[in-house]
């Protein structure tokens, strides 16, 4: 009997994540296999439940509601501010990433998701917040 991943487990994957209308957000089929230990929060929840109970070799395909994954977008995270009262390093435009210094010393990633002559719009949801994502897994190996 092959051993099962189980919590506290180090595990080796290749995974292809997809949003529900098919399009490919990320892959490790090119790389190397994402390694994490199951249970100790490196990876979203969904994600660490799916990997349990499979044995090496397995492939399974998952689906992870928002919940489990990123959470629901949150609009209070999107704000238009004026062009005048960013410092940015460059010329802001869509799909622009940086991350906010809080003063609490943590920093908040944010993405320009819009750009006009006067004002720039700012998302701090992650980008995958509100998504569901699907996920074909293969588990390479467990430690």
């Amino acid at each position: 009997m092959s051993k099962v991943a189980a919590e506290g487990d180090n595990v080796h994957i290749h995974y292809t994540g997809r949003l529900a209308g098919g399009e490919v957000f990320d892959s490790s089929e090119d790389g190397e296999p994402l390694e994490f230990q199951i249970g100790s929060g490196a990876v979203i929840a969904g994600f660490d439940e799916g990997v349990r109970g499979m044995s090496a070799g397995e492939s399974r395909t998952i689906e992870i509601e928002p919940e489990q994954a990123y959470g629901e977008r949150i609009e209070a995270l999107v704000r238009s501010v004026p062009r005048e009262g960013i410092r940015l390093d460059a010329e802001p435009f869509v799909g622009m990433n940086f991350e906010l210094q809080l003063a609490d010393g943590n920093s908040l990633p944010i993405t320009v998701t819009e750009v006009s002559d006067d004002t720039v719009t700012l998302d701090a949801n992650h980008p995958l917040a509100g998504e569901k994502l699907i996920f074909d897994l293969r588990l390479v190996n467990i430690d």
